[in-house]
């Protein structure tokens, strides 16, 4: 990333000046700008209209691959915020674009549509004083939220951009959707065309600028079954699942960097009495580190394998069992120097608000900007969130402006030459 340079306001525009400031002192130079200043009190007072949009958003349900009813309400918000091309591409990820004074820079400003709740999921949010509760409300409802309430500052305050920014919701954040909208950003929608990212996940202060990246595995063992008397002796799948997963409880794994592991849900058979046809299991592997995550992986493939030969062994290959291991999600790992431009900036910008500086890691779409090498962070929304990806989710709306407030200076901060 370029240098970042001083813009002061010239006739709504910002426009280039004399003086050169690198990222470290962006925030606090930016709100000498009297454009800036009323960007961030429109923010403030425009933030009722944001938890109203937070609140609409979250109670359109999003199921994990069926995002599109808050997709198209996400679109119909986009255009009556005045952006161009507005558009939802090919996996249903929404775009919209804020023209600059050119298109480069180029800023990419997103959150995700999806949750990880099942159709039919009550989604209905209560509102008791500042508490907002409803499934999905922080977890990404306020990030969305916050996207529109930028737009809605920088349209205030007049600001217009030297680079585009496009905003972006994203499908497939969540679960084993495996990334898959913001993979597509920058495979297909925007391919080459993306200078700088930003997703806006969750809620508070944090800069996530280190991708955690993981491997999913759905595990089947499959043999012919049969009774649990009249055909005992032949190597049952569920009884393979269990061995596996026992050499899996006991993996010992690195706290630094961290890497963990997760059998998150199994399941088979037919019946009690019955000698299950199949068994299966849903693996998460995890680390920051490429060569730490690649390490584990390796180990889970050895031990599954381990379990199979050994229930066939037990009974001398009788009903012999097979092993289908397949790789259901990738999140490549990745990481954004804390030197770098971009993470400096968002720092600058959370110390010229007085909000604390908080660098993260974290699973998001972020990774995969991160693992092309393409200057990315991930931001919370503000306010506070509890409960996530529980029924019981909540958030705090207690000074939420001052999270919109450092979405919008950030955004005007990447959007500079």
């Amino acid at each position: 990333m370029r240098s970042f340079r001083v813009f002061w306001m010239a006739l709504g525009v910002l426009t280039p000046g004399l003086l050169s400031q690198e990222g470290a002192d962006i925030g606090t130079t930016l709100m000498e700008d009297p454009s800036v200043k009323a960007a961030l009190d429109a923010a403030q007072r425009f933030e009722p209209q944001t938890l109203e949009d937070q609140i609409r958003l979250c109670e359109i349900p999003a199921p994990p691959f069926q995002e599109g009813r808050r997709a198209e309400a996400l679109r119909r918000t986009f255009e009556e915020s005045g952006l161009e091309n507005v558009r939802i591409d090919e996996v249903g990820n929404v775009l919209g674009e804020r023209p600059g004074q050119s298109r480069r820079p180029h800023l990419v400003f997103s959150a995700h549509l999806d949750t990880v709740f099942p159709e039919g999921t009550n989604v209905k949010v209560a509102r008791e004083g500042t508490s907002l509760k409803g499934p999905g409300i922080a977890d990404d409802c306020r990030g969305l939220a916050v996207v529109i309430g930028v737009i809605r500052a920088l349209n205030h305050a007049k600001i217009r951009t030297p680079g585009t920014i496009t905003f972006v919701g994203t499908v497939g954040e969540e679960g084993l959707g495996d990334l898959r909208g913001v993979k597509n950003l920058f495979e297909r929608s925007l391919s080459d065309a993306i200078d700088r990212f930003v997703s806006v996940d969750g809620t508070g202060p944090a800069i996530t600028h280190i991708a955690v990246g993981s491997y999913r595995y759905r595990v089947k063992y499959k043999g012919s079954g049969g009774h649990s008397y009249g055909a005992f002796g032949m190597a049952n799948p569920i009884h393979a699942l269990g061995r596996a997963i026992g050499k899996i409880a006991e993996f010992q794994v690195q706290k630094d960097p961290k890497t963990t592991f997760n059998v998150g849900r199994i399941g088979g058979g037919t019946s009690v009495n019955s000698i299950a046809h199949e068994a299966w299991m849903e693996v998460d592997l995890r680390s920051a580190d490429k060569d730490s995550l690649q390490a584990l992986e390796d180990r889970f493939r050895k031990v599954i394998g381990q379990a199979l030969t050994e229930e066939n062994e037990r009974w001398a290959n009788r009903g012999k069992l097979s092993l289908i291991a397949e790789l259901s999600g990738l999140r490549p790992p990745g990481r954004t120097a804390e030197s770098s431009p971009i993470v400096q900036a968002a720092v600058s910008v959370n110390k010229a608000l007085g909000l604390p500086v908080r660098l993260a890691e974290g699973s998001t779409d972020s990774n995969i900007p991160m693992s092309l090498n393409i200057p990315a962070i991930t931001i919370g929304g503000g306010g506070t969130g509890t409960g996530a990806h529980s029924l019981d989710e909540a958030f705090d709306s207690t000074d939420s402006w001052r999270g919109t407030q450092r979405a919008a200076l950030l955004a005007i901060a990447l959007a500079l030459n």
